[in-house]
Order: C-alpha cells, then sequence, then structure tokens
C-alpha cells in the first residue's frame, strides 16, 4: 500500500488507531527510523484504558535530557501505514503539552516488511 506525506514538513506524521482495555483510540505518530522501539505518549495509553504505572517492565531510555527508565507495556493491537500488528510492546513517556505528535512509529513496527520513503514524490510503500 502507498500513503503521503508532506516532504516539505519536519516530521513524517502517520495516523494510527490503537485498541486497549477501553475501546480503539487514535493517535499522530512521527514515523521514526532511528528509534527502535514505538512509543506513546503516556496520556494517550492511559486515554485507552492501560496504566503504565503498574507496567512491570520498565526500559532505560536515553531522551534529550538525559537517561530515564520508560514503562514497556503491551498494547493488544495497532493499525498504521495499512498494517496490522498485535501485542506490540510500547514504550510509555510523558511528552510536553507543546509536541505536536503523540509518539514515535518505531523500527519495531517495521521489522520484517519492506519500508519505502520517497521524498521526491512524498509517498510512504509498507509491505
Amino acid at each position: 500500500m502507498s500513503f503521503s506525506f508532506d516532504p516539505t514538513e519536519g516530521l513524517i506524521i502517520v495516523n494510527v488507531r490503537f485498541w486497549g482495555p477501553a475501546g480503539m483510540s487514535y493517535a499522530r505518530l512521527a514515523l521514526d527510523t532511528g528509534a527502535t522501539g514505538t512509543m506513546f505518549n503516556t496520556a494517550k495509553l492511559v486515554y485507552a484504558g492501560y496504566d503504565p504505572a503498574a507496567a512491570e517492565e520498565r526500559v532505560r531510555v536515553t531522551t534529550g535530557s538525559g537517561i530515564e527508565y520508560a514503562p514497556r507495556l503491551s498494547i493488544s493491537q495497532i493499525e498504521a501505514l495499512g498494517q496490522h500488528r498485535k501485542s506490540l510492546p510500547v514504550l510509555a513517556h510523558t511528552l510536553p503539552p507543546s509536541a505536536s505528535v503523540d509518539g514515535l512509529l518505531g523500527l519495531d513496527f517495521f521489522r520484517g516488511h519492506r519500508l519505502e520513503i520517497d521524498f521526491q514524490e512524498g509517498r510512504i510503500v509498507l509491505d
């Protein structure tokens, strides 16, 4: 499948649907091939019914402000760019109110698939 994006913008924004205990929710994630894992703003996960504070696993994360430990939990299902993943482990991290996205769509979502990002055409292909 092919999806368009604006190559003149600073970030490639991907609209995603994900499911939690409270039902389906939507999020705007930045496509980040430099992130090994997918990350959601804690508030988005709480809205979907997850409790990041109760997560059994915490992962060391290097951010612009230093090293932090973020809860990792598994979301039941996520859909983005025409693809579905079930039981995808994601990190929960509090983003500042000024953030223009709800998190990052990382390499773990793309592993095992072919991802093509064409900046001349403003097109993403994932299969």
